[in-house]
């Protein structure tokens, strides 16, 4: 079963710096309809303007995933880490017993634009970590490449969920297929362009800001689109 969640239907905060999407509801947005899927818990589409961010605030308990599409973003915390995150760059960022952090655009000028993600993790009461990599557009490009996972391999962050990330670009012609085990679920999100998803109950077109949530699925596979002007951008989390 595939249900979607197109980019239309979803919730949005505007508070002057902030232009925030929401996928599942979050702050005041309430949809008793999309709480989260499976371990996934919020997908958030957010642009801030130029010197401006979230001050520092504190999370526990979650398993906290930011992807950057453009722009750069500062980020400082209370584990003593400060970093600048940039386009391709995944960090995560383990807030269990509980951490203190911001988030602020890193320029005066241009705009940033990222994705922040949080899924639940195995257990509560984990050591905060942080952890950041950069994963180029060649690795990104025609396929599927894993950027975070539950045992680090390929090179992948390491998250504390039996969960699996994959982000890939793909253009016209390009295809992604993707095994998703028996009694696993998947959610897709487009982050940029179009994306066809093709599932058992035959193709849909997904723009960005869409996603949709893929129970009992057996294989499924991404296709770049020519009418999306250039190539695609689409996350995948393989999920309990």
């Amino acid at each position: 079963m595939i249900v979607l969640k197109l980019a239309e239907t979803r919730g949005r905060t505007e508070i002057g710096w902030l232009d925030s999407r929401h996928t599942f509801s979050f702050g005041d947005y309430y949809d008793p309809a999309a709480m989260g899927f499976s371990a996934l818990r919020v997908i958030n589409e957010d642009r801030v303007t130029p010197g401006c961010g979230f001050p520092t605030h504190g999370h526990r308990d979650m398993e906290i995933l930011s992807y950057v599409l453009e722009g750069a973003l500062e980020h400082k915390d209370s584990l003593g880490t400060g970093s600048i995150i940039r386009p391709g760059e995944v960090q995560r960022m383990t807030a269990g017993t509980g951490v203190r952090h911001s988030e602020k655009n890193a320029s005066t000028v241009e705009p940033v634009h990222f994705l922040q993600i949080w899924l639940l993790p195995t257990r509560a009461g984990l050591a905060p970590g942080y952890e950041q990599k950069a994963f180029s557009e060649s690795e990104r490009s025609g396929r599927l490449r894993l950027v975070a996972s539950s045992d680090g391999r390929e090179g992948s962050l390491l998250m504390h969920q039996n969960a699996s990330l994959y982000i890939g670009l793909l253009g016209a012609g390009e295809q992604a297929p993707h095994v998703i085990p028996t009694g696993r679920h998947a959610y897709v999100h487009v982050a940029r362009g179009e994306i066809e998803l093709r599932g058992s109950d035959g193709p849909h077109r997904l723009s960005a800001g869409s996603g949709a949530a893929l129970t009992g699925e057996t294989q499924i596979v991404l296709a770049g689109r020519t009418s999306a002007g250039g190539r695609g951008e689409a996350l995948l989390f393989d999920l309990p």
